[in-house]
């Protein structure tokens, strides 16, 4: 239980790799705040299946790239449990995986605030409720391609490079509030959405040092890792989740 009484929001919690952090989260203790868009019926019922498991969860609808959204959000969020201790910026949305010729600037301009806009909302809401309490965490959900050469992922690389870099600056401007920064970067994890039984799945696992495919639950063990006591001196890191595929920290 290495975040009992702390209060974690997650944005786009209510599916996909999100909804693995969150039950992760709840599993040690922490009161969990479903950020969603798009997917209030999954946030909700998420939400109430971690309370039928003797945890705390809450759904909270908002457009992360909207500064005005989340910070009524994160008011909502301190209402409803009194605190808030920890962010995960997990939320994404629109073209990820795409040719340069075939990429719209609409795309790059969506993906950049995903992966800046949104950390920048957050971090604006969260910070005083942090800094009240003495301190804070922020974890940000980057990318093993950031450590890789990626034809056809530029629109992605767009948002979350601007989010590696994001956080390397923020880490060292919060860090005399006692604010940490840090990310965990995935690779190619296994939710709802991933068949681990397909040939390209288990080929996949095969090219890994683990020789096995990622569970998004492993995700939500890093987060709980930045989010704890455990990593009170760690700041700026990148934490690459991904069987051994990356080994580099934030080269």
């Amino acid at each position: 239980m290495l975040l009992s009484n702390k209060v974690v929001l997650v944005t786009g919690g209510g599916r996909g790799i999100g909804a693995s952090i969150c039950r992760v989260l709840a599993r040690h203790g922490a009161a969990v705040a479903i950020n969603y868009a798009a997917s209030q019926d999954k946030a909700e019922a998420l939400a109430q299946e971690i309370t039928a498991s003797g945890g705390r969860a809450q759904a909270f609808g908002a457009d992360v790239r909207d500064a005005d959204a989340v910070q009524k959000m994160t008011d909502e969020v301190a209402s409803a449990f009194g605190h808030l201790h920890g962010v995960v910026n997990n939320a994404i949305a629109g073209k990820q995986s795409e040719s340069f010729d075939a990429a719209t600037e609409d795309d790059y301009i969506n993906a950049f605030n995903f992966g800046c806009q949104a950390v920048l909302n957050t971090t604006r809401a969260a910070r005083p409720l942090m800094r009240d309490a003495g301190g804070g965490r922020i974890v940000n959900i980057v990318t093993e391609l950031w450590n890789m050469e990626a034809p056809g992922w530029s629109v992605y690389m767009a948002g979350k490079g601007a989010m590696v870099g994001i956080s390397r600056s923020l880490a060292a401007e919060l860090g005399p509030e006692n604010i940490t920064v840090n990310m965990v970067a995935p690779g190619w994890m296994a939710d709802e959405k991933v068949d681990t039984s397909s040939k390209s799945s288990l080929d996949f696992a095969q090219t890994l040092p683990l020789r096995r495919h990622g569970s998004a639950d492993e995700i939500g063990n890093g987060c709980v890792f930045f989010l704890s006591e455990l990593a009170s001196y760690v700041t700026g890191a990148y934490l690459p989740v991904t069987g051994g595929r990356i080994t580099q920290m934030g080269a």
